[in-house]
This record gives structure tokens, sequence and C-alpha cells, in this order.
């Protein structure tokens, strides 16, 4: 059985019982696992850690990922020249 100092990982009646100590742990040790018959469930993480981790995976990974994410994706651009052939200039 795993000590009660070295904690992360919550039955859920446990961590219903002592959900505050669940939060407390959260906020100094890091993520606390809850379980639900024997499989993982939930993770409680501090709020500035969770926030962290969705501005991280909002961020577009590459190039294509912002452009294919941007509002305007599916507008349509005019993209043909105009037919004149500029000008003359001396060089």
């Amino acid at each position: 059985m795993v000590s009660a100092k070295a904690r992360s990982s919550w039955p859920l009646q446990d961590a219903k019982a002592r959900f505050s100590e669940v939060v407390d742990r959260a906020l100094a040790e890091g993520p606390q696992r809850v379980t639900r018959r024997g499989r993982e469930a939930v993770v409680v993480v501090a709020a500035d850690t969770f926030e962290a981790m969705h501005a991280r995976a909002n961020q577009p990974a590459s190039l294509v990922d912002f452009f294919q994410r941007s509002p305007l994706a599916g507008v349509e651009l005019d993209l043909r020249r105009a037919p004149d052939l500029g000008r003359d200039i001396d060089l």
C-alpha cells in the first residue's frame, strides 16, 4: 500500500471522503488521480496547471495549423494577375 505521504492516486470513495486533502495535495504536490472501479477516472490538478496545459493545447503546432485554424480559412481569394504588362524602366 502506498503511504499517505506519497499518495497521488485515490479510490473514488477515499477522494470523496477526503476531498479537501485531495485538493491541497494537487496544489502542493501536483496532479492527483482518482480511480473508479479500479480504473483511472479523473485527475485533479491546480487551476494554474490546467490553464497552462489548456493554453499549450490550443497553440498551433505549425504554420499550416495556424492557417487551418484561421477564421478566414474558408474564404475564397481572387488571386488572378492583372492583364497589364507593367511599365518600362531604364536600368
